[in-house]
Order: structure tokens, then C-alpha cells, then sequence
């Protein structure tokens, strides 16, 4: 008997204050779904087969790396009790009832930030294959303003890590809505490609962008891929496009690490959703992803029906350790009541609602990818190689200070 040596490491990165935010009460954004998740990965025994960590919180310098200095230090001072002093700065860094001022803003901001940024340290450190941060994937959030319940993007801050280390970055996005933030900051660069499946409705439905026509520009330009859909999908047809389109993407771009965005919202009966995609199914394209056996970043997003975002969320952790969960949910999980009347981790999810995307209509889109696909003009190289200590010691000087503050809040691991 050969024992297997080339078993996936799994590292999990959660904060124990991360659920303990109120966006308010009308909100659809409940970070109260992680609290949830999280419960239910340890009910699972999911914990004992992976790394757990605490990770730090992002500091306000490695927030800066992609945002804006004045969108930052507004986000650190503005309060719900000071709020009316900076009301003139509303407009301008895009706060609304999307985004709204609520306590503790900077420190949730900080603290899913810090996480996908250790969680891509630790990827890059080889520390593990798989890292997975289910508070992260915020992928609306802007350089200069918040945007659809994101204030920053940890996306881009993972990714700025990771491209110090890879070559090739792969962003792919499965959450309902378009992945804006992350497509307009890699727009115009082949180190990193963007692909995101989503509703898109003529420009309606948020955040209006996505369309199969935004390809990048310059440098970047068909490093930007947009798989546009209708209401109503189901798991057959999501699942054979999305292994069809990915496939295709792998082989062209050839990545070096992906970063995978997993929000719940294209799960059937989501609040803010309007597809018929089953946790099966949905769990189904992290599958197809990790048995590629490629360095995989995973990272939560949307989802606004909390106990089925928890349900997936889990099912798809126990994917990524190769672990197969009993359907029946463990009574000794402390939210058990939130899993009601059904208590299974996959409930039926199907709306009655037609498929609006038509079969010749679904053929039609794989093949203006594949098109665009073959524009690309091999993979695009990067000179990178490894440096001796000492010298990656000098070459960092000017990031002295921004290593010492994470180095200060040591990693726990639980």
C-alpha cells in the first residue's frame, strides 16, 4: 500500500469578530452568514482536516496599496455619531443605502482584507495549495469609492500579493453579479485574467456592466472574459457552460494560480438572485477547479439568504478537503434553528420560474468565447525568478515598515 503524497493542503482563514457587523436592519448584506458558515464547517469536523487561522487585520498601508489615501483614512474616521460632518464626502466616495455608515465599518473592512491578503501570503509562502477565506470575494468595491455593500476590495489586494510571486493570475466569479471592481482594476494588464458569469440584463440588473464585449484594453485587451446570462438557468446548462468556457481559458492562458470568487447569490430562491442553481451544482465548478491541482485561492462574495449561503459555503469546504458530507446537518451546530423546516444541507432551490436562456442562445455565447479566446496571442511571459534572501531583503527595503506591522500581529493558529 503506497500512502498518497501529493494530498491538497488546506489553510481556512476566520476572524471570531467577522459576523458581529450590522449593516442595518433592512439590509440584505447580513455578515451574520459567516458566524453561521463557520459553525457549520466545525459542526462538520471540518476543521481538524485543514489549517485554521486567525489571520491579522490588514493595516491601513496594505488597504493603500490599491485604494485611494483619502478614501481610506475617510473610512477610519467616519462614524454613525460623526457622520454628518462628513456628509459632503457622501457623493463623492459613493455612500448610500447600499453602502451605509454602520459601527465598526473600518475594523470588518480590515478584518476580511487581512484575511484574503494572509490567505494569498500563504499561498505565495507555499505554506498551502488551498487557501479559503469565505468573508472575502467583496468584488464591487472601487479604487476611489464603495460600491454594492463592498467598501474594499480584497480581491485586488490578494491578487497585488499573489503577482509579486506568479506569472499568470485567473480570477474566476460565479456570484450573480459581474465582478466589476476586479475586471476595471486589471483592465488593462495580461498578468491577470478576468472571468466572470453572471446576469446580465441589458445593462439593468447590478451593476450594469459584464457585457460579453468588455474584453480589456490594451496590454489587456481579450484578457477580459464576461459569460452573460438570463434569469432562470439551471444546474445542467450553468455547469456543462461553465466547464466548457473555463476549460478552454485554462488551456489558452496556462495560470500559474486562480483566485476563485464563490458568491452564493446564483444559488436558486436568493433574495437578490433570480437563477434555479443548486448547491450541487454550484459546488460542482469548485470541484472542476481544484482537480486541477493548481495553487486556488477561494474566497466568499454575495448571497442574501443566509442559511443556504452557510449550506454552501460548507459544502463547497468540504469539497476542497476531498470530504464528503452527510446530508443531514449536525444537531449540535449552536444555529441549528436557522436551517429549518428541512435541515438538510441540500434543500430543493428551484423557483418556479422559466429558464430564460435558450439553448441556441447558450451555444452562441461558448462560441463567441472561444473566439475571442483564440485572439490571444499565447500566454504571456513574465521574467521572474527566485532571489537569494539577503538580496529579496534589499529589494524590500521600501516595504520594511508594511512587513513589520503584519509580523507584529503574529498569525494564530487555532
Amino acid at each position: 500500500h503506497i500512502q498518497p503524497h501529493s494530498k491538497q493542503k488546506v489553510s481556512y482563514f476566520h476572524h471570531k469578530d467577522v459576523g458581529n457587523f450590522h449593516f442595518g436592519l433592512q439590509h440584505p448584506m447580513k455578515p451574520h452568514r459567516l458566524t453561521l458558515t463557520n459553525n457549520l464547517v466545525l459542526s462538520y469536523g471540518l476543521h481538524k482536516k485543514m489549517t485554521v487561522y486567525c489571520p491579522p487585520k490588514a493595516t491601513d498601508d496594505e488597504l493603500m496599496e490599491f485604494h485611494e489615501t483619502d478614501y481610506i483614512k475617510f473610512l477610519k474616521e467616519v462614524t454613525p455619531e460623526n457622520s454628518e460632518e462628513f456628509a459632503e464626502d457622501f457623493p463623492k466616495f459613493n455612500i448610500s443605502e447600499d453602502c451605509p455608515i454602520f459601527e465598526g465599518l473600518y475594523d470588518f473592512c480590515q478584518i476580511y482584507a487581512g484575511a484574503s491578503i494572509g490567505a494569498a501570503h500563504q499561498l505565495a509562502s507555499d505554506g498551502a495549495d488551498i487557501c479559503i477565506n469565505w468573508s472575502g470575494g467583496l468584488h464591487h468595491a472601487k479604487r476611489f469609492e464603495a460600491s454594492g455593500f463592498c467598501f474594499v476590495n480584497d480581491i485586488v489586494l490578494a491578487i497585488q500579493h499573489l503577482l509579486r510571486f506568479y506569472p499568470r493570475v485567473l480570477y474566476i466569479d460565479i456570484d450573480i453579479h459581474h465582478g466589476d471592481g476586479v475586471q476595471e482594476a486589471f483592465y488593462a494588464t495580461d498578468r491577470v485574467m478576468t472571468v466572470s458569469f453572471h446576469k446580465y440584463d441589458s445593462g439593468s440588473f447590478f451593476p450594469g456592466t459584464g457585457n460579453i464585449s468588455e474584453i480589456g484594453y490594451g496590454l489587456g485587451k481579450f484578457f477580459c472574459l464576461n459569460v452573460p446570462l438570463k434569469d432562470g438557468i439551471d444546474d445542467d446548462s450553468y455547469v456543462s457552460l461553465f466547464k466548457d468556457v473555463i476549460l478552454d481559458v485554462r488551456d489558452h492562458y496556462q495560470p500559474s494560480v486562480i483566485v476563485l470568487q464563490c458568491g452564493a447569490d446564483s444559488l436558486g430562491k436568493d433574495r437578490l438572485g433570480g437563477f434555479n442553481i443548486s448547491i450541487k451544482a454550484h459546488g460542482e465548478c469548485v470541484k472542476f477547479i481544484k482537480s486541477w491541482q493548481i495553487p486556488l485561492l477561494v474566497l466568499g462574495g454575495g448571497g442574501y439568504r443566509i442559511s443556504n449561503v452557510a449550506r454552501c459555503w460548507t459544502y463547497e469546504t468540504g469539497i476542497l478537503l476531498d470530504t464528503e458530507l452527510q446530508p443531514e446537518l449536525p444537531q449540535k451546530n449552536h444555529y441549528y434553528n436557522f436551517f429549518g423546516p428541512d435541515f438538510s444541507l441540500h434543500p430543493p432551490l428551484v423557483r418556479k420560474m422559466d429558464n430564460l436562456n435558450t439553448r441556441s442562445e447558450l451555444q452562441k455565447i461558448s462560441q463567441q468565447v472561444h473566439e475571442l479566446l483564440r485572439f490571444l496571442d499565447g500566454v504571456p511571459s513574465v521574467q521572474m525568478q527566485e532571489l537569494p534572501g539577503d538580496l529579496q531583503g534589499i529589494l524590500d527595503e521600501s516595504d520594511e515598515e508594511l512587513r513589520d506591522a503584519r509580523e507584529d500581529q503574529t498569525v494564530d493558529v487555532r
